[in-house]
């Protein structure tokens, strides 16, 4: 349930926070708003929230910091990124940092409300598209180093050792 729920949506677009604002209030929780993780940080101290829906680009302090440093003070609070990134290496900073889910802004307002309900008991919520970063970047192939080409004399000293030499042997040749 989002009734009476206590929702800290931190987010520097102020029409992106009013639609948040609005979608929230309608299900009946009680929103506080901050436009960078700076404001994140005093908002904690005076609203209590059950929940941060966050921004992770954003000025003055970016979203997996601001969610590290939540984590760490406030391990009750469940976080979860809201934007419009998909690249691997920010969801994984995200979820690293301690966010409990990763939505895109452009998530329908029931499943924006679902996934709340659903992050607020901890559960984890990940938009299809973070899923598959996420995916993408675990087994993704580990690149060999190159290997150079054995020079002339490399390769006349590997068949002297192919054919049984010793090393004082392979010396004299």
């Amino acid at each position: 349930m989002t009734e009476n729920m206590r929702i800290l949506v931190v987010e520097d677009d102020p029409g992106t926070q009013e639609l948040l604002r609005s979608s929230l209030e309608g299900a009946g929780a009680q929103v506080t708003l901050a436009g960078n993780g700076g404001e994140a940080e005093e908002a904690l101290k005076g609203a209590d929230p059950d929940l941060i829906l966050l921004d992770l680009v954003m000025p003055v302090m970016d979203g997996p910091t601001t969610t590290r440093l939540i984590r760490e003070q406030f391990p009750q609070v469940q976080v979860v990124a809201l934007t419009s990134f998909d690249e691997e290496e920010i969801v994984q900073r995200a979820i690293e940092a301690g966010a409990v889910g990763y939505l895109y802004k452009d998530v329908e307002e029931d499943e924006l409300i679902d996934a709340i309900r659903s992050a607020r008991e901890g559960s984890p919520v990940l938009a299809p598209e973070a899923m598959k970063a996420l995916m993408d970047r675990t087994v993704a192939p580990v690149e060999s180093p190159a290997v150079e080409p054995l020079t002339k004399r490399e390769r006349e000293v590997l068949g002297l050792v192919a054919q049984g030499m010793t090393n004082p042997q392979i010396a004299e040749q």
